[in-house]
């Protein structure tokens, strides 16, 4: 149960300050999410809140 970011990212880092449990890094060329970590904000938000703010609509779950 985690998120990903596609390649389609625009590096905005509007998703980083989102996630509650910290899953969420800029990467060398876009940010990426911790498998480990992300918990689709279950237990803090009734939806991932990483993906409510992404304007490329790039936060997929794979």
């Amino acid at each position: 149960m985690a998120l990903q970011i596609t390649e389609d990212c625009i590096s905005c880092g509007a998703c980083e300050p989102e996630c509650p449990v910290e899953a969420i890094s800029a990467g060398d060329d876009i940010y990426v999410i911790d498998q480990v970590k992300c918990v689709e904000c279950v237990g803090h938000h009734d939806e991932p809140q990483c993906q409510s703010v992404c304007p490329a609509e790039c936060i997929i779950k794979p």
